[in-house]
C-alpha cells in the first residue's frame, strides 16, 4: 500500500510496485477534482505495463463536519491522507504504508532563516514519520509508516520511474509535482517554486533534458520579484557549505538513525541542482 499523488516520486513508486507480483496494489489519494484527471493518466500509464491490479482509493484532503469545512486549508492535506492510508493497511492486514519522497525534499532544509521549522513543509520529515509511528503504535495499531525513498535524490528517483518502464514523456507531460500549481492555466507546473526547480534538476539528471510546460520560464522572469523568489534564495543556499549541523538546525531526527547517509543525499540533490544553474548560465561556487 502506498500514498499516490500523481507526483514524479509517488508515480516511481507505483511503478516500481507495479512490475512486483503479488496481490492487489492500494494507491491512496487525496481527491482534487482539478487533478483527478491527471493522477487516472499517470495510473493508465503504469497500469499497461504493470504485472499487478493496481486499485485507487481517494480521499479528501479537508476535515469536515456534516458537509461544513473545519479546516478550509489543505495544511491538514498531509496528516488525513497518511490517516486514511494507516486505516486502510490496518483492516486488509497490510503491515506498511510507503509514503513516496525524494530525501531532498523529505528532509526540506530550510533555505533561508525565515524558512525554519513550520515554515517549510516536513510532511514526509523522518522525525515526523517517527512521531506518526510513535502514535501509532501507543494506539496498539501494526501498521508502519516508512518512506523507501529517503536516501535518492530526484535526479536518483527519475531514473528509478524510467527502469521501471515510465516513459519519459510521462515523467514530463503526466505526473505533477509543483507546490502551487496553476489552476488558471493550461500547465500542471508554475515552473518557479522550489518543488519545480529540484523537478527540472532531477529530469535533468536522468534525461539530460526536461520537455516538461512550466506556466513561467523562471530563468527569464529577473523583473518579476515573486516568481524569482525561490531560485534566489536556492541560488545562495548552495553558495554555502552544508553539513550535520544544517540539517538538524531547526528539526530533529529520529534516535539512533545514521546521518550520514542524510548528508549524503542532499549533497548528491544539491550537485543536481547546481548542474541546473550551470545550464543557464549562473555558475554555483562552494
Amino acid at each position: 500500500m502506498a500514498l499516490f499523488s500523481g507526483g514524479l516520486d509517488s508515480s516511481a513508486y507505483a511503478a516500481e510496485r507495479s512490475r512486483v507480483s503479488g496481490g492487489d496494489l492500494l494507491a491512496v489519494s487525496y481527491y482534487e477534482p482539478q487533478w483527478g484527471m491527471q493522477q487516472e493518466r499517470v495510473l493508465t500509464t503504469i497500469r499497461n505495463s504493470s504485472r499487478r491490479n493496481i486499485r485507487q482509493f481517494k480521499t479528501s484532503q479537508q476535515v469536515r463536519a456534516q458537509q461544513r469545512e473545519l479546516e478550509p486549508s489543505a495544511r491538514t492535506r498531509g496528516l488525513l491522507y497518511v490517516a486514511t492510508a494507516v486505516y486502510l493497511a490496518a483492516a486488509h492486514d497490510v503491515p506498511q504504508v510507503a509514503v513516496p519522497e525524494n530525501g531532498q525534499l523529505a528532509l526540506n532544509p530550510a533555505l533561508t532563516p525565515a524558512r525554519v521549522a513550520a515554515c517549510s513543509t516536513r510532511s514526509v520529515h523522518p522525525y515526523t514519520l517517527s512521531l506518526l509511528n510513535e502514535l501509532i503504535r501507543a494506539l496498539g495499531g501494526p501498521v508502519a509508516v516508512v518512506n523507501p525513498y529517503l536516501h535518492l535524490t530526484k535526479g536518483e528517483v527519475c531514473l528509478r520511474a524510467l527502469d521501471a518502464g515510465m516513459p519519459a514523456a510521462a515523467l514530463t507531460g503526466l505526473t505533477l509535482s509543483c507546490g502551487h500549481p496553476p489552476r488558471d492555466q493550461p500547465e500542471l507546473h508554475c515552473g518557479h517554486c522550489y518543488p519545480c526547480l529540484v523537478h527540472r534538476s532531477g529530469l535533468l539528471t536522468a534525461l539530460d533534458s526536461d520537455d516538461t510546460p512550466y506556466a513561467k520560464d523562471v530563468w527569464t522572469v529577473s523583473d518579476d520579484l515573486d516568481a524569482a523568489v525561490d531560485r534566489r534564495a536556492l541560488h545562495r543556499w548552495l553558495h554555502r557549505p552544508f553539513g550535520v549541523r544544517d540539517l538538524i538546525t531547526d528539526m530533529p531526527l529520529p534516535h539512533g538513525l545514521d546521518l550520514a547517509p542524510l548528508v549524503n543525499v542532499v549533497r548528491r540533490g544539491r550537485v543536481e541542482l547546481t548542474n541546473l544553474f550551470a545550464r543557464h548560465g549562473e555558475a554555483v561556487r562552494q
